[in-house]
């Protein structure tokens, strides 16, 4: 990697609008919470534990990733992990930051949403206050588990609709599709809530339809097998529809063999509207700017393409037009050398 490169991905000013919090839980604070907590990890070292972070597909990922979530009791553990990952966050010049949580994955354990929610939420506003990281909250439905389950949820959330922007759809994809939960996201949406959706990441185009269609998403997560079906293609083109897209993620999972084989650089010559982001960055070796980095030097993106998929991130976030406008003026006077 020449200087060069990284110095202009370092400054360059970017959101981040795929990221499960959960997933920023790197070793070290994973082994000091189960010692905080008294919870005993399957592994004797931080090294072991990171030595467990090789993943054949989603669901080994999964299974890795509900596991380390044990060690998240209390309101105060919620609040260091959202803090740290902002700290990260922060150093790669992000901007602003819309988050996802898990919380069936807490709930279905015996910690309280108000616990879960509290921590998040007290720490996001203390990042913006310290750090200058503005952000928005989206709550995540684990497609896995019934929807009636989700259902309950959201009436859980209810109470915080003021501080949630939206609802979202994640977890195992194949044999989940986007129509089980047709009747939660219209009731959200009903509430007020923005929605999106994973789909096509290891589920086919039709779950991407389906994201389109039945959920009425505003973004769509991920959205990588989309190329296999030229007609959502030209409707993703056509609905200017934003990807959020995380190739280390994808390397890691085994959705690409290669970086050299992302379909990003399909994306970009389609016209689609995609966006650069860390998906769940301690366990997939890379935080954002490692992303931007690894697909620039993979497929050879230029700054201008750099540039526009950081403008990219700015205008399919969920801020306001005012606020878009000034994070994206911000982007153009970093690429005329202001």
């Amino acid at each position: 990697m020449s200087p060069i490169v990284s110095d202009f991905i370092t400054a360059l000013p970017k959101a981040e609008l795929h990221i499960h919090i959960e997933g920023s839980l790197e070793p070290e604070m994973m082994f000091a919470l189960a010692g905080r907590n008294g919870v005993k990890l399957p592994y004797d070292s931080v090294e072991a534990l990171r030595a467990a972070y090789r993943f054949a597909n989603l669901q080994e990922f999964l299974d890795l990733y509900y596991q380390g979530m044990s060690v998240l009791l209390t309101e105060e553990d919620f609040y260091d992990l959202t803090l740290a990952y902002l700290r990260r966050a922060a150093k790669d010049n992000v901007r602003h930051t819309e988050i996802f949580f898990d919380p069936q994955g807490h709930t279905g354990r015996g910690v309280a949403f108000a616990t879960v929610f509290n921590g998040i939420h007290r720490a996001l506003r203390d990042g913006e206050r310290e750090l200058g990281v503005s952000s928005e909250i989206i709550l995540c439905f684990l497609r896995h588990l019934p929807a009636a389950d989700a259902m309950a949820t959201l009436e859980e959330a209810m109470d915080y609709r003021q501080h949630i922007v939206g609802v979202g759809l994640d977890s195992s994809e194949n044999g989940h599709p986007p129509e089980l939960f047709t009747e939660v996201f219209a009731k959200a949406r009903d509430a007020g809530f923005l929605a999106v959706a994973h789909a096509g990441e290891e589920g086919p185009p039709a779950y991407v339809w389906g994201a389109l269609n039945a959920l009425a998403v505003d973004r769509i997560d991920h959205g990588n097998r989309a190329l296999e079906d030229p007609a959502l293609v030209a409707e993703l083109a056509a609905r200017r529809m934003p990807l959020t897209v995380c190739p280390l993620s994808n390397l890691c999972l085994g959705g690409v063999k290669d970086l050299s084989g992302h379909p990003l650089r399909a994306m970009l010559d389609h016209g689609l509207f995609v966006t650069l982001n860390s998906d769940d960055p301690a366990y997939f070796g890379g935080y954002v700017n490692e992303n931007y980095r690894a697909t620039q030097q993979a497929l050879g993106l230029s700054d201008a393409e750099l540039g526009q998929i950081a403008r990219n991130s700015f205008e399919a976030s969920f801020l306001d037009d005012k606020t878009k406008a000034a994070r994206i003026a911000e982007v153009d006077v970093y690429l005329n050398g202001g």
